[in-house]
């Protein structure tokens, strides 16, 4: 499915019916180093009783657009709800589109249901200091970026986002690696989409958000995105942090089978 937005073209996927009771429509918002192949054993699960929508962000996947000044992330998000029919969706989103699930809920409250966001990024967050480590991996990948190297950037934000700072490099193998450099390769190689819009930061303004959130973090994940859920969580009127053990930045390529069911779990309690 193919969306229009702006001088973009989302690639979105809707699979799954929303017919019966307690049934919802489900967004999905991948991280960004990822696109929305991430979600596909999710999708698959939960799309028998629930609604999926997910779709590549400006800079992943197949979506293709050209420079744009003044676009926003939270815009190309209701375009696809608009398309697809959603008035109201539970949005599920990984680091960086978890940034875009928080501005979504608080410039559109009418538009969430509830929110999962795993290790999300916040815009105006008190973000600690990262471990050495992490500040290398992270200052290592961004040079050969610069310089060109794709491969060596992505093998080494492969080893600070899959496997986890502190955790052997390679400690992910097989399918979840493969997939996690093919995508994020494609990111790397794609054009910059333009300057965004403006937005005010999220993080003085979480206590505006209404709905029931979950904040989930892998316990192998970066320190600071780490800490940062724990204190989301903490000034959400209606939130719960949960940690899940023996996984990095993307539980959803690692674990998707024990994130499934966490994320049913809240799914129902919502009634």
């Amino acid at each position: 499915m193919q969306i229009t937005s702006g001088q973009a073209t989302l690639a979105a996927e809707l699979v799954g019916q929303c017919t019966g009771e307690g049934h919802k429509d489900i967004l999905f918002l991948h991280a960004g180093v990822t696109d929305r192949r991430s979600w596909t054993p999710i999708v698959k699960s939960l799309s028998a009783t629930h609604r999926c929508i997910s779709f590549d962000a400006r800079g992943f996947g197949a979506t293709t657009y050209g420079s744009e000044v003044g676009w926003s992330p939270v815009g190309d998000v209701l375009c696809v709800l608009d398309a697809v029919g959603s008035q109201r969706s539970v949005v599920v989103a990984s680091s960086l589109g978890g940034r875009t699930a928080v501005d979504l809920a608080l410039s559109h409250p009418d538009r969430v249901k509830a929110l999962v966001l795993i290790a999300p990024a916040v815009r105006g967050a008190p973000y600690p200091e990262p471990t050495e480590r992490e500040a290398t991996l992270d200052a290592e990948a961004e040079r050969a970026q610069e310089e060109g190297r794709i491969d060596d950037a992505n093998a080494l934000e492969a080893q600070l986002w899959l496997d986890g700072p502190a955790s052997r490099p390679g400690r992910v193998v097989g399918a979840p690696r493969e997939l996690f450099l093919d995508m994020n390769a494609r990111a790397l190689r794609s054009p910059d989409p333009g300057p965004m819009a403006v937005v005010d930061d999220a993080w003085p303004r979480l206590g505006e958000i209404a709905v029931p959130v979950l904040v989930l973090a892998g316990d192998l994940d970066v320190s600071d995105l780490r800490a940062i859920g724990r204190q989301m969580a903490s000034r959400l009127p209606d939130a719960e942090f949960i940690t899940i053990e023996g996984v990095a930045h993307l539980p959803q390529l690692e674990a998707p089978d024990r994130l499934t069911a966490v994320i049913r779990n809240f799914l129902e309690s919502l009634g």
